[in-house]
């Protein structure tokens, strides 16, 4: 019993703090077709020089496991774009203050947020058909970040987040 307990403690936390992930894809496309990659040409990903390099490394690793090929005439562009926002940590520290007589109870209570904010990014990765330059499939992952990590840690998070935003490819029909 007690190590169901554990099992489930350790499953919510696992679930809070991995990679989120939405795809979406057109209907119309067979996605069989597409066996060479290239990166969009512009690409902009919004990340410092290092953290490109990581993304770009995760990337090109996970795709050619996918059994893509980066040689060649490309079928598909892969861009990919970031968004970093920070969310509040919900961390609190509690303070209230009741009193009351008789029948009658009066009380205020309140939280001071503690800590840091945490940092998200929410990473974009299109693919495009080079010959009808149309989006085809897109997937939109929202992940926690440590901005101050070292870099091995920081490329464990590209790995995790491009593991989660390739996952849906090719979609399941």
């Amino acid at each position: 019993m007690r190590r169901l307990k554990y099992s489930f403690l350790l499953l919510f936390i696992a679930a809070c703090n991995s990679p989120q992930a939405v795809y979406d894809y057109d209907q119309q496309v067979d996605f069989s077709q597409y066996k060479v990659y290239s990166i969009y040409p512009d690409l902009q990903t919004g990340l410092s020089q290092l953290d490109e390099s990581r993304l770009l490394e995760s990337l090109n690793s996970k795709l050619q496991e996918k059994g893509f090929s980066n040689t060649g005439d490309a079928g598909i562009y892969v861009n990919v774009y970031t968004k970093r926002f920070e969310q509040d940590n919900r961390s609190r520290v509690g303070l209230g203050v009741g009193g009351g007589g008789g029948n009658v109870g009066v009380g205020v209570s309140g939280g001071i947020p503690i800590g840091q904010m945490d940092t998200y990014f929410e990473l974009t990765f299109d693919f495009i058909d080079v010959k009808n330059d149309a989006l085809v499939w897109q997937a939109v992952v929202e992940a926690p970040f440590d901005v101050n990590a070292e870099p091995q840690k920081r490329q464990e998070q590209f790995n995790k987040i491009v593991s989660k935003a390739l996952d849906g490819y090719p979609p399941n029909r």
